[in-house]
């Protein structure tokens, strides 16, 4: 799936890491480590996501992007736990946010989801973090419950949120 931006969406490969782990130090406190990403994209019951800057986007903005070497500007992922789906590691590099890259990642999530028979997705975002939580409401997301002090780095409450089809 590609856009008129130039970002593709498409699933997480190995290969992917280096630009992935990019994404989560800019974009985390507390961002998962190489070992982790491998362990987890091995699991049958797991699909991630990157959006990845396209060719013909490449050349005009990717020194512009400061992006490294790293085609990649946004990641997502799902957990399939007992047929509900677990929504994580959502983000989208400062310098493309607000530019729909973050919706498109989880439609495309959510796609797949369902897809496979999951009905029922949940997240924990961050009760600061606004955007997402925008985001999230925007494609049926309701917030259900709270989680005191959950983040570190700095503390904050989670908001746990869910999508029932």
């Amino acid at each position: 799936m590609t856009g008129k931006e130039g970002i593709r969406i498409r699933p997480m490969t190995l290969e992917d890491l280096p630009g992935v782990l990019t994404v989560e130090e800019a974009c985390f406190s507390e961002p998962w480590s190489e070992p982790v990403y491998r362990a987890t994209l091995l699991l049958d019951y797991t699909a991630y996501f990157v959006a990845e800057l396209t060719e013909e986007a490449l050349s005009p903005l990717f020194e512009k992007a400061g992006l490294g070497g790293s085609r990649i500007v946004g990641t997502i992922g799902l957990k399939d736990i007992a047929g509900e789906g677990e929504v994580t590691n959502v983000a989208v590099l400062p310098s493309w946010r607000g530019q729909g890259i973050g919706g498109r990642l989880l439609e495309r999530l959510l796609a797949e989801g369902e897809k496979s028979g999951i009905e029922a997705f949940t997240l924990e975002v961050r009760a600061g973090n606004v955007p997402a939580i925008r985001l999230y409401e925007a494609f049926g997301f309701a917030l259900e419950g709270r989680r005191p002090g959950f983040y570190e780095k700095p503390k904050e409450d989670a908001l746990i949120y869910w999508r029932r089809l």
